[in-house]
């Protein structure tokens, strides 16, 4: 007899059918009900609840490249159904065994606090008395996406996609599956759409994550995967239906093979899912709310404090004595909090390929670090200092003294990429040495703010240790947070900065313990507002750190410009700010007082795009942020004349009663607001941008 089990929580609704043979079936996670009907039975075949590829098995499917028909994951047997109460939610467990290999698979999806969103992973136990070699586990696994329309499948479904590069950070598209080649011609295919990412820059190409809609239905599911290594998910067709699969390390895409040996369990990397009926806004904030109730509590995203780093459009790596003392004056008179002395200041030379003993250079600093750290403290900042801790130069004095079990190897060889060795943190004496470079640090010199960079991709992983160098990657990236959750519980007021060349490791995984990240490298303030504008999409605003960086010769749209950027989120100022005009430091402490002003709401906003999301393509980006009190909008030209743009305010959540120009005060800008419609008319000059405060009836 069919058992039904029926979950509906936080407004999302979970259906799972365990059949008369005890196959488990995932045939629902929406916010609309699920009717029986909707499910044919020569389709359940396709709605497997989990995944499951062990080496020496068979994949019962005519698949390609696809996760589907796996064995054992297509024998397993309904074992038992949890629901229960956990701490920070509700949280449903469902197991499943394999009577050949004797595997126990548990299938979790746990909510939290209100939000829409499910996150769900893997767990695989081993209780037969051979090893089982697993090769793929699904930590997410859907079918029927489009299952209720009446439309073929490929003319139903949209997908947005977030590719990311250096400079180029959070670009999302909107595509049609037949814009992607994907046609439905059968009643299944050997076609998907499929999305990895191999390495230690798990960001450098495209986000892990993602946005599928049913548009015809207004059902959709925007995704994340969880974790700060190797990652693939892929959309493919089964039995006339579209499926999403979400997973991290692949054998085929990323060399990852784990062996489970008897009475071993492996857990895979976790995966969240925002599931909306309103359409990918909803989604962004329902994913937003999650981040804020699964990150680890802290200060600095409550207090929003602005941080000076002296790298951008000014110092560059090259950072002296002499030249910090101007630029900490004028840091502290525009009314910065803290100041982070970025890269160079451990190296008298060259540094690329040195870097790893983080000891101060004398040349620079001859009358000592601590003193220059000593005077901004002075000075009412707290003092930073960059870090890129997870590597060591090939050329640093240390290294060759070191055994090679401190890093990453393949093929009996040290990894080597863009001139440094991959440290690996699995080993305890290597988390040690990045303990005591941390403690020196911030006991020693009084540091309060690192800026953790990180600069190569360590590739598919290391050999040593492990089943596979995939294998080796992922026990480094679970090490890696295992630390940063000590460093943050010995030392909890302290800041790190997530950093990788700017946005090349944007991920849940770091950001759950940082509070703060680096969202580009990007040098061109024009091409910055298209990345600012669109990173709240992937990014908690106060988690997002933006650069203000003004040329010493800029003139005040310049500035203005400038600032507008990184004003609705986390200001990283830079630029030559003693070599600035007095018009242009005005204008800096015109917005940063500004900023202090509304800061305290940011944490608590949510954006909206009047314009769509938007890209690299727009010459009119605009953003908002709302929330009980009021919205903010933040308004581009990227063009080289004055344009009037017409902006719908709908996302804003509230009726409106009007808008008010807040930064810059001075410069043109003409704007009225239409109560009627709910738009606000902006007219603003060539290569500008403002800030207006949106005013609730």
């Amino acid at each position: 007899m069919k058992k039904w089990y029926r979950v509906q929580e936080n407004g999302v609704n979970l259906v799972f059918l365990v059949t008369e043979n005890g196959e488990v079936f995932f045939v629902h996670c929406q916010k609309s009900g699920f009717e029986e009907k909707e499910i044919p039975e020569d389709q359940l075949e396709g709605y497997r609840l989990v995944q499951l590829q062990a080496a020496g098995e068979d994949q019962d499917d005519h698949h390609g490249a696809k996760y589907t028909g796996t064995l054992p994951g297509c024998r397993l047997i309904f074992d038992s159904f949890l629901d229960e109460r956990k701490k920070n939610g509700r949280r449903i467990t469902i197991a499943q065994k394999d009577p050949v290999t004797g595997l126990l698979v548990k299938s979790c999806l746990q909510f939290t606090g209100k939000a829409a969103v499910a996150e769900s992973w893997t767990v695989v136990e081993n209780e037969g008395k051979e090893p089982v070699g697993l090769t793929y586990v699904s930590s997410f696994c859907l079918n029927g996406l489009t299952k209720e329309v009446s439309l073929p499948w490929d003319q139903a479904l949209s997908l947005m996609v977030p590719s990311n590069s250096w400079y180029g950070e959070f670009q999302w598209k909107r595509h049609t599956l037949p814009g992607l080649g994907m046609y439905k011609v059968f009643h299944y295919s050997t076609k998907r759409l499929s999305y990895s990412a191999t390495g230690t820059w798990n960001s450098h190409e495209y986000l892990p994550m993602g946005y599928v809609s049913n548009d015809p239905a207004k059902e959709g599911w925007y995704f994340s995967i969880i974790h700060n290594g190797s990652w693939h998910w892929e959309i493919g067709d089964s039995r006339d239906q579209l499926y999403l699969q979400l997973s991290g390390p692949t054998e085929a895409e990323n060399h990852w093979y784990h062996e489970l040996k008897p009475q071993e369990s492996f857990e895979s990397v976790h995966a969240a899912v925002a599931v909306t009926a309103e359409g990918f806004e909803d989604a962004a904030a329902q994913m937003t709310q999650w981040r804020r109730l699964m990150r680890r509590k802290n200060e600095d995203d409550e207090k929003l404090p602005v941080i000076f780093n002296d790298f951008m459009n000014c110092l560059g790596g090259d950072p002296k004595e002499e030249k910090e003392y101007p630029l900490i004056d004028a840091a502290a008179e525009i009314g910065c909090e803290y100041y982070t002395i970025d890269a160079g200041w451990y190296a008298n030379g060259s540094w690329w390929s040195r870097v790893g003993e983080w000891e101060p250079a004398v040349q620079r600093w001859p009358n000592g670090l601590e003193t220059v750290l000593s005077y901004i403290r002075e000075k009412g900042m707290v003092p930073g200092l960059w870090l890129e801790l997870e590597v060591m130069g090939i050329h640093c004095p240390i290294a060759d003294k070191l055994p090679d079990d401190w890093f990453f190897m393949r093929h009996k060889k040290r990894v080597i990429d863009h001139g440094r060795y991959q440290l690996d943190y699995r080993n305890p004496e290597v988390r040690a040495f990045a303990d005591d470079v941390i403690r020196r640090l911030v006991e020693d010199y009084g540091a309060g703010y690192i800026k953790m960079d990180y600069n190569i991709n360590a590739g598919i992983g290391t050999e040593r240790d492990a089943n596979s160098a995939g294998d080796g990657l992922l026990g480094h990236n679970r090490a890696y947070l295992e630390w940063l959750d000590h460093i943050f519980a010995k030392w909890p007021e302290l800041i790190i900065e997530n950093c990788g060349s700017g946005g090349m490791r944007i991920n849940d995984a770091l950001l759950s313990r940082h509070s703060i990240q680096s969202s580009s490298d990007q040098t061109d303030y024009t091409r910055y507002a298209a990345i600012s504008a669109a990173a709240p999409a992937a990014v908690t605003p106060e988690q997002n750190a933006v650069w203000s960086y003004p040329l010493f010769d800029a003139d005040a749209e310049q500035t203005a410009f400038n600032m507008v950027n990184a004003m609705t989120m986390r200001i990283h100022q830079s630029g030559h700010l003693a070599k600035l005009s007095e018009e242009n430091k005005a204008l800096i402490k015109e917005g940063i007082d500004c900023y202090k002003s509304y800061r305290h709401l940011i944490p608590e906003s949510f954006p909206f795009w009047p314009l769509g999301i938007p890209s690299f393509d727009d010459l009119h980006p605009a953003v908002g942020f709302y929330q009980e009190e009021c919205a903010f909008l933040a308004v581009w030209n990227l063009e080289e004349e004055e344009k009037e743009t017409c902006l719908p305010l709908h996302g804003a959540k509230h009726r409106l009663a009007g808008a008010e120009l807040i930064y810059p005060a001075a410069l043109p800008c003409s704007y009225t607001f239409d109560e009627r419609e709910n738009n606000l008319i902006v007219k603003q000059p060539a290569k500008s941008a403002r800030l207006f405060r949106l005013i609730y009836e």
